[in-house]
């Protein structure tokens, strides 16, 4: 499950109103949230790189490689790669999904494995290389690229893939990625006292003015995690070194606390 976005910012204006220490409106939230969770998301890949690189436990629950696995399984998806030989046509390539395979508007953020699936046969993965050995190899028949062990460049957001056989015509090109999370929004209307009032509906941004909310793209358990970075930063909005650093040494004890 999601972390609510008016739990979150609502238990915020608790903390701040407790003591009289300021207010940020909505906007301001919404901002200081889409930067909290892109935050925390961006982390995520670091402490993976860290953790592969240790030892884990053999208890499920206490393994911190599968936790972060987790943690990063709701922003996998996987869409299809869309033909291109007419941009250039002595050099054609795949463009990256921009829609997944629940017809979801997507923003590609990491790479996965990338599948041919021919129109008769069974799927093979491509093998990635770099520009200088994804041209080199096929100067050889020994090491040329085949339909049965394809390669694939990637440059500029495109997939350039060998052999040239490898066409709409001859199969689908297959993207497993993980998606950038959709931003958290706190929506809402205002009320005949001029107060905010929590809009509930779904965020639909095909809609002028906006209407609904978007609860944070992150798992349940990083709600605390969010709150406090989301302190640290209305700390800032509403100059209030205190809360700057009371939430800045909660994060830093949890962050710690998990490389210990």
């Amino acid at each position: 499950m999601a972390v609510n976005v008016n739990t979150v910012y609502q238990t915020v204006l608790l903390i701040l109103n407790k003591e009289q220490r300021g207010y940020i409106t909505p906007q301001e939230f919404n901002d200081i949230a889409t930067q909290v969770q892109l935050e925390i998301f961006n982390k995520y890949f670091e402490d993976l790189n860290q953790q592969v690189r240790v030892p884990q436990t053999d208890l499920d629950y206490a393994d911190r490689v599968l936790s972060i696995d987790e943690k990063l399984s709701i922003l996998k998806t996987f869409g299809t790669a869309t033909y291109d030989f007419t941009t250039i046509p002595t050099n054609p390539y795949w463009d990256l999904p921009t829609t997944d395979i629940y017809t979801q508007t997507v923003e590609l953020y990491k790479l996965g494995a990338v599948t041919f699936q021919p129109t008769n046969g069974e799927s093979v993965e491509l093998q990635r290389l770099q520009r200088n050995d994804f041209y080199n190899i096929q100067k050889s028949k020994l090491t040329r690229s085949t339909e049965n062990f394809p390669t694939y460049l990637l440059e500029n957001n495109k997939l350039f893939i060998k052999p040239d056989s490898i066409t709409n015509l001859t199969g689908v090109v297959n993207i497993d990625f993980i998606r950038k999370p959709l931003d958290p929004v706190w929506g809402f209307e205002v009320g005949g006292l001029g107060q905010y009032i929590y809009d509930l509906t779904v965020f639909n941004p095909n809609v002028f003015p906006n209407t609904g909310s978007r609860n944070f793209e992150l798992d349940t358990t990083e709600q605390t995690n969010i709150i406090m970075r989301v302190l640290k930063y209305s700390g800032v909005v509403i100059n209030d070194p205190a809360i700057v650093q009371a939430a800045t040494q909660e994060v830093t004890k949890k962050e710690i606390n998990e490389k210990s």
